[in-house]
Formats: structure tokens, C-alpha cells, sequence
């Protein structure tokens, strides 16, 4: 017998909206996207309208079902795959006192030094605030971007706004809240406050007081397969669904990501680029190395944790070069038509990206020695420094665009290999990767992965709407669907299969590789004199 689910995919820029079908797989019967601002200020402020969100939540879950048989009764379950550590403080009638703080967002850093840069040091972080935060949450707020530093600067900063907080959501909290009324939010959206308690799945009054924050403006806490609550009528009726499906608590998108790439067991890890990018491994254990910015988060699945490295802008990059490089003087059109005027976002970026890797791939590897850095928006790990920025290194006067274009590519497989090797540090990651975002629809772009990485790159079917796949797939063992998050990668199968050249790897790439780490080492001082604040 067949469940249908609703499953939304909230990232950066935009939503999709997939209706999925559980049988003996996981499928998606139809999806929609839709795109929404990010409002990035010269502070270093980058904010999104929920209302952005809501809208394009509405507008996506009537398209869905405009050429499908199933109908809006027969849906059984609705979950979310999110953007992680943002920041919707909402009053009483679940209104947001400030626009959503986007996890990019920069600009408390007055906020991080009084909180915890100062003193006795490790890592940038007092220490007698580190360790014993550690000890609780198994992670610690030692970057800028951390929720907790938003929070504070709404206290600073805007204290009228401030009076009136009643919760602190994450994005899908927020929609959950505005479909049920329930303020709730998941133990892996938890540990993305670096409040949450892990060992006793509660938030931590200690940790609370020490930064400063009220902990009875921490919502209830629930399980990512776990009901939240059920839609209420009038968003029901924004919505074109019916009152009273059951809405399920979801996960943040490193863990459902994971999840829907089949990278469940123990040990798997999977790689995601998207507007971000990161590695995730499956652990059994809380694992963190402060020195490379990387921690094991809590998982979707109870007693798991994902083994976590994030980079801030992979496929943004590729949009930089679509907008500043490739645009006009290389000409990217199809049939006379501009192929990034385009409403169906999936249709675009597929053409774009393609095109782009098409006319980069007879190009030959190590793209003329020049070197990209894509740190567009700062960078996380394996250092944290939000005054990091691009660049290109080593440029000739036989340097053209598409070698930029394939430079910007590889520089991206760079950092991903430098961010794998950070984490093998502490828990090896798999052999055999899943990869999936946007950038997994490319073969080019796999290979150049697996070559760079020296890894096996496995794809699965739609890896642009996989986070919705983890949402549902959430759903399907909440209502038994699937007796297990083990069993979950039985009903996703890899389509395709990558191996490395590992001859090209060692003659080229590993070089490439050694400049590439050194450019950051080498720079770092002169990223602070152009871009410190």
C-alpha cells in the first residue's frame, strides 16, 4: 500500500516542493521550485522574509498536484528538510520580531568577543567557556554566524524588539509553528543552537546562562519522526491541502541530506553541494575538533550523530562565474533563448551548469595551473575566517575563461578534498561517497570530484530534491511506513558509479592541492587588512 507525503526542501534561495510516494521506495511523483530573496548588508547582516517562505510554500504545493492523480485528502504526512541555524524570534501570536537571521549572517561580532572571545584562549574561545561547553553540548559557539550571537544582538541592538521574543525557531520551526501553532523544534535543530544538551535531549540552563540567553525561550523538543502537531484550517486553506494532516517534525538539511542520499549506516558519508557545501559521516559518538571548525551533530536518527564540515559557498560560486565571467562575452544561450531566464529553477540550473562544464571539459585538468579559492562569503572549515574571500592564482597571458571556468570547479573539489582529509582526522569517512545537490546532476562534475578526492562518487536519482526524499523519509518510519532509518538505503539504490583516476590525481591534482592549501596560510593576513570590520 502506498503513503503519500508532502515534503519540503527550505534551503537559501529557494524551495522545492516534492509529493513523494513511499511503497517499495521512496519516489517523487512531482516537485516545484520557487526561489526568494537573501538580503545581505555591507554589516555583514544576511536576513530572509518568512513570508518569502510561506509564499513560495503555497504557491509550490498547488503545482504539485496540477498533473497528478493524487489528491490533497490522500496525503498522510507533511515534513521538512531545512536550512540549519537560522534565527526566527517570534512573539506570542508566532509573529517574528526581526526579520529570519540567515546562517550566513556576520554581523555580531561585537556580540562573540564579549561572549567569548577574550581571555585564556583555545581555538579563538575563552576557555573556561569552551570546555565545560563541550562537556554538554558537544560543540561550542566559536563562530560569528552561531544563532546564539544573533540572539545577543537583538538584545544589544534592538531591545524593544527583543521585549517581545516568546521563541527561538529555526526555519522550519517557523513554518511548523504557522501550520500547527506548536512551537516545537527538532533535537538535531537543537543542537544547532549550541544549547542543547545532547546526553539528556533537553536544552541546558548552564550553557543558557553562560551566553546570555532566557531558556524559557526555548521551544518543546521532538524527534525528527515525531508529529508536531496537525494543519490547522486557515493554512490549510493558504496552502490547498485539507485540515488535520499530520505535520512531522523533519530534520535540518546536512542530517536529511544524508538521509535521503541512502547515507544512513554507520560509517556512511555523503557529500552535498548546493548554494553551500559540506561532509557528513555517520558516527555513533559526539566527535569534536575545534582546531578545524568540524563537530558531530546530532542525527536524525537517535543515538547517531553526523560527523560535519561545511564550506559557505560551493554552487554559489558557479553563479558568481555565471553572472561576472560567462554571461555575454561567452554567450550562454540555447535556441536563441537566454537559458537562465527561466522560472523552473531545476531546468536552469541544470542547463547552466552543464553548459558551463561542457565547454570546460576538453580543457586539460589542473586548468592551465591556475588555482581558485571559493571562499565568496568567509569560510568555516577547515579554518574559521569570515574575511576569506575568492581568488585567482597564477593567471597567464595563456589564461582564458573557460580555464577560469574549470579553475572555479576544481577549486571547489579542492576544499571538499581539504575538508575530507580534516575529518579523517577523527572518523574516516567511506570509501564509496554519495553525492547529491545541485552540482550532482553533472557527470563532469562528478568525475572531477572522484579525481580530485581520490573517493568512489556514487549519485542517486533527483540528488537536487534528495533533501525532500530525507524529509519523507522521516515521515515513512514515523508512521511505520519504514521500520527503520537502517532500512531507509534499501529504497534508495545509486544510479551512478565514479571511480577516481588516480593517475591523473597524483600527476596533477595532488600539486594543485598543496597550492591550493597554502594560498590561505599565505593571505590570511592581507584578507583582514582589506576585509576586516
Amino acid at each position: 500500500m502506498s503513503n503519500f507525503v508532502i515534503a519540503y526542501d527550505v534551503g537559501t534561495t529557494g524551495i522545492k516542493t516534492c509529493l513523494i510516494e513511499i511503497d517499495k521506495n521512496i519516489r517523487i511523483l512531482s516537485s516545484a521550485s520557487e526561489g526568494y530573496g537573501l538580503y545581505v548588508q555591507p554589516d555583514g547582516g544576511a536576513e530572509q522574509d518568512p513570508d518569502e517562505w510561506w509564499n513560495a510554500m503555497a504557491s509550490t504545493t498547488r503545482k504539485v498536484f496540477e498533473n497528478s492523480s493524487v489528491t490533497p485528502d490522500m496525503i498522510e504526512g507533511i515534513s521538512f528538510c531545512s536550512q540549519a541555524q537560522g534565527l526566527v524570534l517570534v512573539d506570542k501570536d508566532g509573529r517574528p520580531v526581526h526579520r529570519a537571521f540567515s546562517y550566513m549572517d556576520q554581523r555580531a561580532t561585537e556580540e562573540i568577543k564579549r561572549g567569548i572571545a577574550h581571555g585564556l584562549q583555545i581555538a579563538g574561545a575563552n576557555i573556561f567557556k569552551l570546555l565545560p561547553t563541550l562537556a554538554v553540548t558537544g560543540a561550542a559557539p566559536v563562530s560569528v554566524k552561531d544563532p546564539v550571537w544573533k540572539y545577543n544582538w537583538v538584545k544589544h541592538n534592538e531591545p524593544e524588539n527583543f521585549k517581545r521574543v516568546y521563541k527561538w525557531l529555526d526555519v522550519k520551526e517557523y513554518l511548523i509553528a504557522r501550520m500547527t501553532g506548536e512551537y516545537v523544534m527538532t533535537y538535531d535543530s537543537a543542537f544547532g543552537t549550541l544549547m542543547y544538551d545532547y546526553k539528556h535531549k533537553c536544552f541546558s540552563k548552564s550553557v543558557c546562562k553562560r551566553f546570555g540567553v532566557n531558556i524559557e525561550h526555548m521551544p518543546r523538543l521532538i524527534a525528527s519522526t515525531e508529529c508536531a502537531g496537525e494543519l490547522k484550517a486557515s493554512p490549510a486553506e493558504e496552502l490547498g491541502l485539507v485540515p488535520g494532516i499530520k505535520v512531522y517534525g523533519g530534520g535540518m538539511d546536512a542530517n536529511l541530506i544524508g538521509v535521503g542520499a541512502g547515507a544512513t549506516g554507520l560509517g556512511d558519508t555523503h557529500i552535498y553541494s548546493g548554494t553551500s557545501g559540506w561532509i557528513g559521516t555517520i558516527t555513533d559518538r559526539s566527535v569534536v575538533d575545534v582546531t578545524s571548525m568540524i563537530a558531530a551533530t546530532v542525527g536524525a536518527e537517535e543515538g547517531k550523530f553526523n560527523y560535519f564540515a561545511e564550506m559557505e559557498t560551493s554552487g554559489k560560486c558557479f553563479e558568481w562565474v555565471k553572472d561576472h565571467i560567462a554571461l555575454d562575452e561567452v554567450g550562454i544561450y540555447i535556441k536563441k533563448t537566454h537559458i537562465t531566464e527561466s522560472d523552473d529553477i531545476e531546468k536552469k540550473y541544470l542547463n547552466l551548469f552543464s553548459y558551463m562544464t561542457h565547454i570546460v571539459d576538453d580543457i586539460p585538468a589542473g586548468s592551465g595551473g591556475v588555482i581558485f579559492t571559493p571562499w565568496l562569503h568567509g569560510n568555516r572549515c577547515p579554518f574559521e575566517d569570515s574575511n576569506a574571500r575568492g581568488m585567482f592564482f597564477n593567471i597567464s597571458l595563456d589564461t582564458g575563461k573557460t580555464e577560469l571556468i574549470r579553475a572555479v570547479l576544481e577549486g571547489i573539489c579542492y576544499h571538499k578534498r581539504w575538508m575530507l582529509e580534516a575529518s579523517a582526522k577523527k572518523v574516516k569517512p567511506s570509501d564509496r561517497i554519495r553525492f547529491v545537490g545541485g552540482g550532482a546532476l553533472d557527470d563532469f562534475t562528478c568525475q572531477v570530484l572522484a579525481d580530485i578526492t581520490g573517493h568512489t562518487i556514487e549519485t542517486v536519482e533527483s540528488p537536487q530534491n534528495i533533501g525532500a526524499v530525507g524529509a519523507a523519509a522521516c515521515v515513512g518510519v514515523g508512521i511505520g511506513a519504514i521500520a527503520s532509518f537502517e532500512q531507509i538505503k534499501q529504497f534508495i539504490p545509486a544510479k551512478k558509479v565514479f571511480n577516481p583516476n588516480l593517475e591523473l590525481k597524483a600527476k596533477v591534482y595532488d600539486k594543485g592541492f598543496e597550492v591550493f592549501k597554502s594560498l590561505y596560510k599565505q593571505n590570511k593576513k592581507s584578507f583582514a587588512m582589506l576585509n576586516a570590520k
